[in-house]
């Protein structure tokens, strides 16, 4: 029978032939920690932890909702009032009407970052992106008459909009207001950065194939044939009879894995392009030093397995850790009602998003899981009914839509919790 203990083997198994690439996973229940592995190496010659900096790309997402949950819980912003009541200049060219949660719940028509700029190198400028974002228009997806899209995931405009709300609200830099409203009450300061400090630059895990120094071209990552030991693995472990049942006669792969809980048939590439990469062509190269450094809080929050399972455990444990409140229960309550319920324009699922945050990909009975994944198929969320919280995060060169080993921990987690 599986238990907590097994982790360690699984996430070993897990590592496939990809070494010396590997990740760490720490899970809580009930605010105590059950498992704290790791394996591979997140730089050469360092070991993963649980205390291992990583760039975990969209992960940011959730904690930048948390921290927004804590501002309202502190009467510092509000979910429903106009953006434009806090920021003056946000509220021109159809943006007047528009609010933090039509922001966290992506219905709110900024998502196109090709509309800002189509200059990689812009990105990193914290100040500019941010009145490029105060004046930008709103923004109707390809095919939204023909499909009838439910929300346009704001892969990377969100980050401007809802960091800069909260600087003006704080009057902090977002560095110090996350550290002041969430990384220090829950003991977690020095784990969790938008914008690397330069002596954490060289800290942070990378991509094997940056142990050798930067890469000489750009590549993204692609599907790898299964190898048999991958097949051999994928067939063995504790969640695959789960998957085989709805499979049926497909056997379990990679690919057909990943189909369960992602229709990338019914993806749009022009909207996924728009979200995602400002000249429509190429992405960030998220482990160069210079974008380490830069503010993109969509989607290069770094932070440790360990600080973001501690983020979720205050969840699970209705927005309290260690006897304070961060999330006052009303706040919280309306943090976990689903506010989506559709097809998204750019995401290949029904995210079902909730304020900040979508439902867990699980084909088991989880209805009121949330959190959030990132781009490299890490993910962190909690399970309130199973007083579940979980966080893996590694360095395999992969992507969400081409890789399982989130499924494959998560699914176990949610059936032994």
């Amino acid at each position: 029978m599986t238990d907590w203990q097994d982790f360690s083997d699984v996430l070993k198994d897990l590592q496939f032939d990809d070494a010396p690439a590997g990740g760490a996973l720490v899970i809580y229940q009930d605010g105590e920690e059950v498992v704290n592995t790791a394996v591979g190496q997140a730089l050469p010659g360092q070991s993963w932890s649980d205390t291992t900096l990583s760039v975990n790309f969209s992960i940011g997402k959730g904690v930048m909702a948390t921290l927004v949950a804590i501002l309202v819980s502190r009467a510092l912003l509000d979910y429903d009032v106009p953006i434009a009541r806090y920021w003056a200049q946000f509220g021109v060219n159809g943006k007047q009407n528009i609010t933090l949660r039509h922001v966290l719940t992506h219905t709110s028509g900024l998502f196109n970052i090709t509309t800002l700029t189509q200059s990689l190198d812009d990105l990193l400028d914290w100040r500019a992106m941010g009145e490029l974002v105060a004046s930008m228009a709103i923004d109707t997806p390809r095919g939204q008459e023909m499909h009838g899209y439910a929300s346009a995931y704001s892969a990377l405009v969100s980050g401007w909009v809802l960091g800069h709300v909260v600087e003006r609200v704080t009057n902090l830099s977002l560095q110090e207001a996350l550290d002041e409203y969430l990384a220090v009450p829950l003991g977690i300061q020095g784990q969790l950065y938008y914008g690397a400090p330069s002596d954490k630059v060289g800290q942070v895990a990378k991509p094997v194939r940056y142990f050798d120094g930067a890469p000489s071209a750009k590549r993204k990552p692609t599907l790898k044939p299964d190898t048999p030991l991958m097949l051999g693995t994928l067939a063995s472990l504790p969640v695959s009879p789960l998957w085989q049942n709805a499979l049926g006669d497909t056997s379990i792969g990679t690919a057909s894995v990943n189909k369960l809980y992602f229709d990338t048939s019914k993806m749009n590439l022009a909207n996924y392009k728009n979200a995602l990469m400002p000249n429509g062509r190429d992405g960030v190269e998220y482990h160069h030093p210079d974008v380490l450094q830069a503010i993109i809080p969509a989607a290069n929050g770094i932070s440790t397995a360990r600080a973001l399972a501690t983020i979720y455990a205050m969840h699970a444990n209705g927005g309290k850790w260690q006897g304070d409140t961060l999330i006052t229960p009303e706040v919280m309550r309306g943090l976990r009602v689903i506010r989506v319920d559709g097809f998204d324009a750019v995401m290949p699922a029904n995210m079902l998003w909730r304020t900040g945050f979508h439902r867990l990909f699980s084909l088991q009975n989880a209805p009121n899981a949330y959190g959030h994944m990132g781009y490299n198929g890490s993910v962190a969320f909690c399970d309130p009914d199973r007083k579940l919280a979980f966080a893996f995060i590694h360095n395999f060169d992969t992507t969400m839509l081409n890789d399982v080993r989130q499924f494959a921990l998560s699914e176990m987690a949610i059936g032994l919790a």
